[in-house]
């Protein structure tokens, strides 16, 4: 078995040809053809080879335009043909029939990858895994065998159900295979780490159609870089997933709203829950900063508390913002399946549905700093101001419990980010237009910028599942 270093480098190696998929379900291919795709030859040829239950979907049926249709109108795939697997061997019948045909092609399951480089993909197939989404749960409890087209709020209804929970992301539309091949960050990281820290094998289609299985102890090598950097080695059809009893099955949440005379306490109370990364592991904070005029005419900041357990237990945590006079507040106990529809990130939320366009630019810090934020606010007040196709957009910043996460060897995966305590980011949304389009990064990388600056010394760590698409595969991958 190759070092870690090795192992590192031929991954490194890897990525710098295969740069395509850094966060859609799972796919490989950077190639663009100029070959003249032929969907209804491709329907009828390579429909003959699949399971009678699998698909092929053509650009005049509304399952087509309807499989195409993605979270972000910006920098999307041009898709000829998309085909709907039902089974593992579709799926690789599907890659082997591309590649005979010098095909580009790109798994797809929830449509929320935002990277540029989706938009490599000129006139080539689409490997619809959403129908891989069964749910088994074993005899002991411990685990699931769990679809690649599962997401988030499937598995966490399936398993409350069950009186179980996993790791999941935050937002109830999104797949759990997309996230969690880059890592996968969620509100339950603090009892169970990323979501990837949960995976115990993977059945998977490679580059070349064959069907694997990896795990720690079989294809380790692929196990380890499908950990962190798994969007480009292989389509995940199936996993054996972690899950774990309800430890929590009702969460505190609360929210305040302050003005930007209040930023410098606001995140001075942030840190000091957060101390350097060891908040405890029930608890989340998500604040971000928007633009609202019906509220003022500056962007307020808004901090959102998510605790898992009872008020009486939260309250300590929430006490130093009620001590800054908040202008808005509000609370409520939830159940953990409603959480996301209470915070706005549920299946029918604004943030789930498609047609505007959206990009990401993170960063990961240790701390905030709050001369870079004040520096970030006013880059973000300009945006908005002067584009108000953007009044949607949001700056995040999200800090999650991580001594779970980062309890594990960081040797012992692909994801290179474990020392990072919190993640910030602009969410740039807007109307789609070219122009727009062009906007968005010139902003995007100020901000980026303004917050890297806050930690001098400190090399530049954008988490793959929201990178914009200019990094560098070191910034990426470490």
């Amino acid at each position: 078995m190759p070092t870690m270093h090795v192992v590192r480098q031929i991954s490194v190696l890897c990525l710098s040809i295969c740069f395509l998929i850094l966060h859609g379900s799972a796919g490989i291919s950077e190639r663009e053809t100029t070959s003249s795709v032929n969907a209804y030859q491709v329907q009828r040829d390579l429909g003959r080879q699949l399971s009678p239950r699998a698909r092929i979907f053509v650009h005049d049926s509304a399952a087509f335009v309807s499989a195409i249709t993605r979270w972000s109108a910006a920098q999307n795939p041009d898709f000829a043909v998309v085909v709907m697997p039902d089974t593992d061997e579709d799926v690789a019948v599907a890659v082997r029939y591309a590649n005979q045909w010098d095909v580009p092609f790109l798994a797809v399951n929830r449509g929320h990858g935002s990277t540029t480089d989706m938009s490599n993909c000129r006139r080539g197939i689409n490997i619809y895994v959403r129908n891989l989404d069964s749910i088994t749960i074993a005899e002991d409890g411990q685990s699931a065998t769990l679809g690649g087209g599962v997401y988030g709020d499937q598995l966490v209804r399936t398993l409350r159900a069950n009186g179980k929970v996993a790791a999941t992301g935050a937002c109830a539309c999104v797949g759990l295979m997309g996230p969690g091949l880059g890592g996968g960050l969620g509100r339950y990281q603090g009892f169970y780490g990323l979501i990837m820290d949960n995976i115990l094998d993977l059945t998977l289609v490679t580059a070349d159609g064959s069907i694997v299985t990896a795990s720690l102890n079989e294809n380790p090598d692929l196990f380890w870089a499908m950990g962190g950097a798994g969007h480009n080695f292989g389509i995940v059809t199936s996993v054996k997933y972690k899950i774990y009893d309800d430890p929590a099955p009702n969460w505190w949440i609360a929210s305040y709203r302050f003005t930007r005379d209040r930023l410098d306490q606001v995140f001075d109370a942030l840190n000091q829950i957060n101390g350097n990364g060891s908040q405890p592991k029930e608890l989340t904070t998500y604040t971000f900063l928007a633009f609202d005029q019906a509220v003022s005419d500056e962007p307020s900041l808004v901090v959102t508390i998510y605790y898992a357990g009872p008020a009486t237990a939260a309250l300590p945590y929430a006490q130093p913002f009620l001590d800054l006079d908040p202008s808005t507040i509000s609370n409520q106990t939830v159940a953990y399946p409603d959480l996301a529809d209470a915070v706005g990130t549920g299946m029918n939320s604004p943030i789930c549905q498609p047609g505007n366009s959206a990009a990401i630019f993170p960063v990961g810090l240790l701390r905030f700093n709050t001369t870079a934020i004040h520096a970030v606010y006013d880059i973000y007040t300009e945006l908005v101001i002067q584009h108000p196709d953007f009044s949607h957009s949001v700056v995040q910043f999200e800090a999650y419990p991580v001594q779970k996460v980062q309890s594990v060897d960081p040797a012992s995966t692909a994801y290179a980010h474990r020392g990072d305590n919190l993640l910030v980011s602009l969410l740039a949304a807007y109307t789609p237009s070219p122009a727009n389009d062009a906007t968005a990064p010139l902003y995007g990388t100020r901000i980026r910028a303004a917050f890297h600056a806050g930690q001098p010394g400190r090399q530049l760590n954008a988490y793959v599942n929201y990178a914009y698409g200019d990094e560098t595969p070191e910034q990426v991958y470490g």
